[in-house]
């Protein structure tokens, strides 16, 4: 697959959301799907209640119809059951995230699905998963980046898939509180492991899922920039969550998602510290988590913010790339 067919496929999704936004972000303002702010969050978000949500609608479709369009041409018209997979998880956490929008904009309050809930359907989706790749004898083991060492996991596999896409969803999710700023980061990540499974193994179906996924971002970024027209809500970012981390098992990037998802995970961590120091000690490490509020707090602007947590994201994406084609 030449770098052509890559461009292509970005410049496809990318259209797709920029054509698409025009009419579904009117649409979701009639129907009054606007975003409610939570009371404890910053006061300066109080402006952005009533922005329309769910947005990552736009995400999903353009990069499912993309995947769908591209791996079609270029493979003959035989779709593999990788992409399937993706789209499974991609599709399967957004509708999980579109129960959870519906609700809040429903009833007009900023929590949805209870947690309980929200991981009992993670859950079910990566067993799921897990099956589908244990009946196409899927190889269990990890690989340890920058050496040949591989860990055979067996059962314990199924374990660690779970882990991931829970995690993965989650900390993804944790991570979109500003405007611009988990499109970008997403899209830096998914660009990331779109370049490793076209370079390293190659896989054609993964890497079409990955751009795609990345034009789609880039697309909605137009109107998601500060200041946001429109938020991809949980519909987007879990969907965006699960699916970077099926793409980091599929390609046996498991280890490496840690490191090209490094923002993702630093948001989560500060989340974890700040919980753990307040319960155990009685104060905050952090004037606010996830930590893109503890910049805000300090005086930082949104937009300021946000271009850091790109940059710090491609910092990490350079990194993962580096260890895995380089020191490898």
């Amino acid at each position: 697959m030449n770098i052509i067919v890559l461009v292509i496929t970005i410049a496809i999704a990318f259209l797709i959301t920029v054509l698409l936004s025009p009419i579904f972000i009117p649409f979701l303002r009639r129907l009054k799907f606007g975003q409610s702010i939570r009371d404890e969050g910053p006061k300066s978000h109080m402006k952005k209640t009533g922005t329309p949500t769910m947005g990552g609608i736009m995400i999903v479709v353009s990069a499912t119809a993309t995947s769908l369009i591209m791996v079609s041409k270029y493979s003959g018209g035989s779709i593999g059951y990788e992409l399937w997979l993706l789209l499974f998880v991609m599709v399967g956490y957004g509708l999980l995230g579109f129960l959870d929008d519906f609700i809040k904009v429903a009833m007009k309050r900023n929590l949805g699905l209870t947690s309980k809930q929200k991981m009992a359907g993670q859950i079910l989706i990566a067993l799921v998963f897990y099956y589908i790749l244990y009946s196409n004898d899927f190889a269990t083991y990890i690989h340890i980046p920058g050496t040949s060492v591989q860990l055979e996991l067996g059962w314990g596999y199924a374990l660690l898939i779970i882990f991931m896409l829970v995690g993965a969803s989650n900390a993804v999710n944790l991570t979109d509180g500003l405007d611009g700023l988990l499109a970008g980061t997403a899209a830096i990540a998914f660009g990331a492991f779109g370049i490793l499974a076209w370079y390293g193994f190659p896989q054609n179906e993964v890497t079409i899922f990955a751009l795609a996924t990345v034009g789609a971002l880039l697309g909605f970024l137009v109107f998601n920039a500060h200041p946001a027209k429109v938020f991809m809500g949980d519909t987007g970012s879990l969907a965006l969550g699960g699916s970077i981390a099926a793409v980091a098992i599929l390609t046996k990037l498991e280890i490496i998602l840690v490191i090209i998802g490094g923002v993702f995970v630093i948001e989560t961590l500060s989340v974890i510290i700040q919980v753990i120091s307040f319960k155990t000690t009685g104060r905050r490490i952090f004037k606010m988590s996830p930590l893109h509020h503890h910049y805000e707090l300090l005086g930082w602007s949104e937009w300021r913010v946000v271009t850091t947590f790109w940059l710090m994201g491609l910092i990490f994406a350079a990194l993962g790339i580096y260890i895995e084609v380089w020191i490898a």
